[in-house]
């Protein structure tokens, strides 16, 4: 069976995490794993510091320190133990019709990932890990590199979380964009939201014969549609749509080459990240 697998690590952002987890897990039918990775740069298994200088000749530093990165390990261990078993309350509270297993390793989180990703339906991880949470557009250290390197869509949520009631898809016409539009069409995680179908393009003609094609697909699979053809430049005109209809969660093909698509492409995928205030679904 596959599962929803909630990242998390002690942030701010770590509630939103498990309220999104067992709201599309609710909507998925399917069960959530909390997941805490404690990091094995951080919280090494082994420490030499036989190389420090000045503490090559006093054995009983060496061994008082590594004593205490033992020790300091042994206390994270046990700290995400316990955040794991509130997280755990937190959703079967909310959501009682969800099982919730727990999953501690202690080693790289996308490296965990990818061993899990066989049994993960969505992974779901705030913007700002532990380290970045008090910088207000940072962008976690893992949360990148989990993007290019998972092939499973990934929602990205942000400090706060509330189960939403419209959706916009970022759509361009590409390959890209059309597998993505596929994932929506034949998954029951937005099933029951309105769906804002939007365009960014200078030919408004090709845009709305392009248009009208997906929105009878949306409409054939029982979505609400709302269809949007915009002009100009395309994070601009994303972030207007948004606030003026009120979107709660923006769902877009990650990684692509057409105008949209190259938007979302190394630093620019960054930069929307950052400066979202809803969350992301990114679908491969």
């Amino acid at each position: 069976m596959t599962n929803v697998i909630a990242c998390i690590d002690g942030s701010k952002a770590t509630l939103a995490v498990c309220d999104a987890s067992g709201w599309a897990a609710n909507q998925l039918d399917a069960p959530v794993t909390l997941l805490h990775v404690l990091d094995k740069s951080t919280y090494p298994t082994e420490t030499n510091l036989s190389g420090n200088i000045g503490l090559g000749t006093r054995e009983h530093l060496l061994n008082e320190m590594v004593e205490l990165e033992a020790r300091r390990g042994k206390l994270a261990l046990e700290q995400g133990k316990y955040m794991l078993q509130d997280a755990q309350t937190r959703i079967v509270e909310a959501q009682p019709a969800v099982v919730v297993a727990t999953l501690q390793r202690h080693g790289d989180l996308v490296e965990t990932l990818l061993e899990q990703e066989s049994h993960a339906r969505l992974v779901v991880m705030g913007r700002q890990g532990e380290q970045h949470q008090d910088q207000a557009q940072a962008i976690g250290s893992h949360l990148e590199n989990v993007i290019r390197m998972l092939k499973q869509p990934i929602l990205v949520v942000m400090d706060e979380f509330t189960a939403p009631k419209r959706f916009m898809i970022a759509y361009d016409g590409s390959i890209t964009a059309k597998k993505a539009l596929n994932q929506v069409l034949t998954s029951p995680l937005l099933k029951g939201l309105e769906c804002h179908l939007v365009m960014v393009s200078d030919d408004q003609s090709l845009a709305t014969a392009e248009l009208a094609l997906v929105t009878e697909s949306l409409i054939a699979a029982d979505f609400n549609v709302v269809t949007a053809f915009c002009q100009g430049e395309v994070q601009t005109a994303l972030e207007i749509y948004q606030l003026e209809h009120q979107i709660d969660l923006m769902v877009m093909g990650a990684y692509g080459h057409s105008r949209i698509r190259e938007f979302f492409v190394g630093s620019n995928t960054t930069r929307m990240i950052s400066k979202s205030h809803i969350p992301l679904l990114l679908l491969r």
